[in-house]
């Protein structure tokens, strides 16, 4: 009995550490980034997954040209003490991604969530000054190697107005426009983008970002391009979207999707994946008329890593490929869209 226990002790040992590592990467029918061409086709990178799942590494590496830090590069992460910053997780990633020639987006800035608390109790000039010092020195330590910043992120309530940040509160709307003008500084060759959610179709917020990209362009700020998230559901893909896509770029600026992904109620049936597929499709299929629509992202690329579930109760399976790594209908009508079939 003592040894029957002994090997049941251990067979539950291994198939933890077999957990840990994730499922093993599957072939897929094709390759994401090797299909899309001349644009690039990226995923937001967990770094749990990225350190303990080699199917995760594989994929991650095998299917997309382009890499997000999904957490690990915003403010909290750097610096959660004022003046101790920690790389660590965001060197990881800068680093696979150069063994594996793709390229980086820094993911974001300045942001109204996932600040240190201390960043939040701070006023006035001295907000300014640290606001600048961490643009600078985050751009810096990665300029040449991260090519595309979000430099700015979701500075827009849904009914348009400014959303009351501690930024906004404190440095008023002149806040965007020094976010820009001291990323320029810092890394003059990178592309610098502003990044929102919720404005994929006119509308009040859609036209309120419109508006403002339109200032900023006049007062000749360095904004090279606009960050379309695309967190999207079975209700497709917003009307007008390409319109705005094209109104966007008639500005002059560079357009993406930056956060695609496609939240189901739970638990998904075959019939609410064909639904997804042909939303993905969609998506892509915009993107791919415009000229300017320079990458296309995706909010994770496995169900196994969303952050989908612990934002949206009984939602999930929001992503191309299943927990254990297998293909969707979603990866395979993107894969078609991005061959330009289907």
């Amino acid at each position: 009995m003592a040894v029957l226990v002994a090997v049941l002790v251990a067979a539950g040992a291994v198939l933890r550490v077999l957990q840990a590592r994730g499922p093993e990467a599957v072939a897929l029918p094709g390759q994401l980034q090797k299909a899309a061409e001349k644009r690039l086709v990226g995923t937001a990178v967990d770094d749990t997954a990225l350190r303990n799942e080699p199917g995760y590494r594989r994929n991650l590496a095998e299917q997309f040209s382009s890499v997000t830090p999904e957490n690990v590069m915003k403010w909290a992460v750097l610096e959660p003490v004022r003046g101790k910053r920690d790389w660590a997780a965001a060197d990881r990633l800068v680093d696979f991604a150069a063994e594996h020639d793709q390229a980086v987006r820094g993911h974001t800035l300045v942001w109204f969530s996932q600040n240190p608390p201390w960043v939040e109790a701070l006023e006035g000039d001295e907000l300014l000054q640290v606001v600048r010092e961490h643009i600078r020195t985050t751009m810096e330590r990665y300029a040449g190697r991260i090519r595309t910043w979000d430099v700015v992120n979701e500075p827009l309530e849904d009914d348009g107005t400014r959303r009351p940040s501690v930024f906004q509160r404190e440095l008023g709307d002149g806040w965007v426009e020094d976010a820009f003008r001291t990323a320029r500084v810092a890394d003059g060759e990178a592309k610098l983008y502003l990044n929102e959610i919720g404005a994929e179709a006119p509308g009040p917020k859609s036209d309120a970002l419109y508006a403002l990209v339109r200032e900023l362009l006049g007062r000749g700020v360095p904004i090279d391009g606009v960050g379309f998230q695309a967190h999207l559901n079975r209700r497709g893909v917003p009307d007008g979207f390409r319109a705005n896509l094209e109104r966007f770029a008639a500005l002059g600026v560079d357009v993406a999707i930056t956060e695609a992904d496609v939240a189901l109620k739970l638990p998904a049936d075959a019939a609410a994946l064909r639904v997804q597929a042909r939303v993905y499709r969609g998506a892509v299929k915009d993107c791919l008329a415009i000229p300017r629509c320079r990458s296309i992202t995706f909010w994770g690329f496995t169900d196994r890593h969303s952050w989908i579930p612990a934002t949206q109760p009984g939602r999930g399976a929001a992503t191309l490929l299943d927990a254990e790594l297998r293909p969707k209908p979603a990866y395979r009508a993107v894969l078609k869209a991005l061959r330009g079939r289907g």
